[in-house]
C-alpha cells in the first residue's frame, strides 16, 4: 500500500501544477502532510524511555531536513513542471540503484559484478528515457533533458536524506525522526515560499487542486510513513525494498493512462532496464541476511 499510494504522488502534483508554482504545490503538500502526521506520532504507543537528542544529533536532523524537503522536494517538482508524469516516475526508479551505491561508497559494503551490472543497466536507461525524444503528455506538457534530470538529482539528495536519518535511526525511533523531519521541512518550506514567492494561492484554488494537495500530504506523505513503518514491523527491511519498485512503474502507469502521456520505444526500453535493475539489487541475495526490522 506504501508503495501504491508513493505512486500517485506525481500524478497528484501534477493536477495541483495546473494552477499554481512549484513552490507553493510543495508548501501545500507538506501542511497536509503535518495535519496528517501531528495525530499518527502523538496517539503511537512509546515503548520505553525516550532517548534525548544530542547536539550532533540536532544537527544532522536539520542538514537532513533542508536537504530531503525543501530542497529534494522542490528539485524533483521544479522537475516535473518541466517533464511528464511518465518520466518523472520512471526516474525515480534509479532510487533503489542509488541505495545500493551510496552503500557501497559511504558504508563500507561490497557491490559484486551482478551490482555493478544492474547499475550500468540504470544508467542506460535513464540515458534512453532523456535522450529517447520528448513525447507530449498533458497540453503544454512535454518530457525534456532538464526536467528529467532535475528529478534524478532529486534521488541523489534523496539519498544523501536517508543516509543521514539510518544514522538517526541507530538511536530514535523511525516515526519520531520522521515527524520531526515533517514538521521542520514544513516550517523551512513556509519561510522560503513566504520570502521569495509570497503566500499561496487561496481563492482561485480549484476542488480538483485542493483534494490533489490534500491527497498528495495525507495518503502520499504522512500515511505513507505510516504504513511503511508498520511494514516494516512485519517483514525483513530487504524483502520490503522490493515494494519500492511499484513507485515508478504505477507513476508511469497513471500518466499514460489518466494524463495522456506518451512514452517512445526508448523510453520504453530504458524504463524496463531502471526497474530491471533496481528489481536486482533489491532481491538477489537476501537468503544470507539477518532479518532486520526497524524499532
Amino acid at each position: 500500500m506504501a508503495g501504491c499510494l508513493w505512486g500517485t504522488g506525481f500524478y497528484f502534483g501534477k493536477l495541483a501544477l495546473r494552477e499554481m508554482g512549484v513552490s507553493h504545490m510543495v508548501l501545500y503538500r507538506f501542511i497536509f502532510a503535518t495535519l496528517g502526521m501531528v495525530p499518527i506520532y502523538f496517539s503511537s504507543p512509546r515503548r520505553g524511555p525516550t532517548p534525548r537528542w544530542t547536539s550532533r544529533e540536532i544537527t544532522v536532523l536539520l542538514v537532513s531536513t533542508t536537504l530531503g524537503i525543501p530542497v529534494q522536494f522542490l528539485l524533483q517538482f521544479q522537475g516535473l513542471a518541466h517533464t511528464t508524469v511518465s518520466h518523472a516516475a520512471l526516474m525515480v526508479g534509479t532510487m533503489p540503484v542509488l541505495l545500493a551505491l551510496g552503500a557501497t561508497l559511504f558504508a563500507e559494503e561490497r557491490l559484486d559484478w551482478v551490482g555493478w551490472l544492474a547499475l550500468a543497466g540504470s544508467t542506460a536507461g535513464v540515458v534512453l528515457i532523456v535522450l529517447g525524444g520528448h513525447e507530449r503528455g498533458v497540453p503544454g506538457s512535454v518530457s525534456s533533458l532538464a526536467g528529467d534530470m532535475l528529478v534524478v538529482l532529486s534521488m541523489v539528495i534523496a539519498l544523501g536524506w536517508i543516509l543521514m536519518n539510518k544514522s538517526l535511526m541507530r538511536v530514535h525511533s523511525p516515526m519520531a525522526v520522521t515527524a520531526y523531519s515533517i514538521l521542520l521541512g514544513t516550517a523551512m518550506l513556509a519561510v522560503w515560499v513566504f520570502a521569495i514567492d509570497g503566500p499561496p494561492p487561496v481563492g482561485n484554488v480549484s476542488l480538483t487542486a485542493w483534494v490533489a494537495l490534500a491527497a498528495s500530504g495525507v495518503l502520499c506523505t504522512a500515511t505513507t510513513t505510516l504504513l511503511w513503518n508498520w511494514g516494516i514491523h512485519h517483514v525483513p527491511a530487504s524483502r520490503a525494498g522490493v515494494f519500492l519498485n511499484i513507485e515508478p512503474a504505477l507513476g508511469s502507469l497513471l500518466g499514460v493512462r489518466l494524463l495522456g502521456d506518451r512514452l517512445g520505444p526508448f523510453a520504453w526500453v530504458g524504463g524496463g532496464l531502471i526497474l530491471a535493475a533496481a528489481f536486482t539489487l533489491t532481491t538477489r541475495g537476501h537468503e544470507l541476511e539477518p532479518e532486520v526490522i526497524l524499532d
